[in-house]
């Protein structure tokens, strides 16, 4: 459902080897069972369905029983047949009220464990128009994954012309979306909120915290319903997942970088599967230290969602 935009449009991104034999790559329980779960040995694998970043843009009422049924179908045809799945609720975004009925429907699945998002609405996502979403995330104790994509991805810069562009732009859309919820008050408004931006990258969050709280300390009587430095809900509030994660040419700036941030707790790893640009469990970030690698794996991951050894989670 959801549409191929140009540039992107050669097998939506998608692995060859990952194509069932009837159907498109990734719909596919046995061969992700063969090809990520059982081959890396996963505990744990939450599912992100993009098709619904485009639900939001039609009728209302389409939309909403577009992510109700998408949301049937994971459950289904995909956690009730593989114990180690996690699901993310699927909401029609641009029907925020309905959205937080879809979300507490589904909540009282354990295994759904967060609720997704695009990182582009209609309206900057910090807008009040959204607020029934957090409201219904906070309420069931689940956080907003954001996902790199929507409705429009390169606000104000034209449209691109190659998939080089496409693929390198993805944290300017998220620090659009972190700055305008930071700055709308969502966080004073909903304390325990969590947003996790999937595939944005990491490296930029340092610089866009200096930058943030420089602007703040000239500029708080325009947002007087900030009481602390934009860098603290950041460090709060915010998460992040590894693909794509920056790739320096000396390993060791990363690991400098996610030490300036004070973020190495709220980074995940994420594999993409099954994208062309899948990141193996087995050597994905092998160059950080240790102690850093295991966090990212998996101990961040299983603190965010509650997620224990045993197979349930919440």
């Amino acid at each position: 459902m959801a549409p191929e935009i140009y540039p992107r449009v050669r097998n939506g991104g998608r692995r060859l080897d990952a194509r069932p034999e009837n159907g498109v790559a990734g719909n596919s329980l046995p061969l992700m069972r063969e090809q990520l779960l059982d081959r890396f040995g996963i505990e744990h694998a939450i599912l992100i369905p993009l098709q619904s970043q485009a639900f939001g843009i039609g009728d209302r009422t389409t939309s909403v029983e577009l992510s109700r049924a998408l949301n049937e179908c994971i459950e289904q045809d995909w956690l009730a047949e593989e114990p180690r799945l996690r699901g993310s609720i699927c909401i029609p975004h641009e029907a925020p009220e309905q959205a937080a009925r879809e979300i507490q429907r589904c909540a009282s699945d354990p295994r759904f464990v967060q609720v997704l998002m695009p990182s582009v609405g209609t309206q900057p996502l910090g807008e009040s128009r959204y607020w029934p979403i957090y409201a219904a995330a906070v309420e069931t104790g689940l956080p907003v994954a954001a996902h790199f994509g929507g409705l429009e991805q390169h606000q104000g810069a034209g449209w691109p012309s190659f998939y080089l562009e496409v693929h390198a732009w993805a944290a300017n859309t998220m620090i659009a979306m972190v700055l305008n919820m930071i700055c709308e008050g969502v966080f004073e408004e909903f304390p325990d909120l969590q947003v996790v931006l999937v595939e944005g990258g990491t490296a930029w969050a340092s610089s866009l915290m200096w930058a943030m709280d420089a602007a703040w300390s000239q500029l708080r009587d325009e947002v007087p319903h900030l009481r602390r430095p934009p860098s603290e809900y950041f460090r709060e509030h915010f998460w992040f997942t590894t693909q794509p994660i920056e790739e320096p040419e000396n390993p060791e700036h990363l690991a400098q970088i996610i030490e300036h941030s004070g973020m190495a707790d709220r980074i995940m790893f994420s594999s993409d599967y099954p994208h062309w640009d899948f990141d193996s469990p087995a050597s994905a970030l092998r160059h950080l230290p240790g102690e850093l690698r295991k966090r990212i794996l998996f101990s961040n991951a299983k603190r965010l969602y509650q997620l224990d050894r045993a197979g349930s989670s919440r």
